[in-house]
């Protein structure tokens, strides 16, 4: 399985629920939002926004290449297990092709250095 790092460094945002999306983050190349009842949470590059209650800076994103059909079993769960058994944490968000595992970025180098050592091809 081919894994992409992507180049950017990535902050995880919390916002109030009824917090205003700046329309500038919808021309970035890569974002997540997701909003519930609780909050709304924006997956973004580093101090790319602003007005938030929390941040947690400092993620790298792996991509996994290709588009995954939603029948197949088991593609994170080897991955977090693999990467859990290093003590390195990860977030994992998901969209309709494929899923994003991010890793904080001092552990980028050693989670790539174990995920090759377990046959996955990191790209760059």
């Amino acid at each position: 399985m081919v894994l992409e790092l992507l180049e950017n460094e990535y902050s995880v945002y919390k916002f109030d629920p009824e917090y205003g999306i700046n329309g500038n983050i919808l021309t970035n190349d890569f974002f997540s939002i997701t909003r519930t009842k609780d909050e709304l949470s924006i997956i973004a590059q580093e101090n790319e926004l602003n007005g938030f209650l929390e941040v947690e800076n400092g993620w790298k994103i792996l991509k996994i290449n290709g588009i995954l059909n939603f029948s197949l079993v088991g593609i994170l769960s080897k991955i977090s297990t693999i990467l859990a058994n290093e003590n390195i944490s990860i977030f994992v968000m998901s969209t309709f092709n494929t899923d994003y595992i991010m890793v904080k970025k001092e552990n980028i180098k050693n989670a790539i250095e174990i995920l090759i050592k377990n046959n996955y091809e990191i790209k760059s």
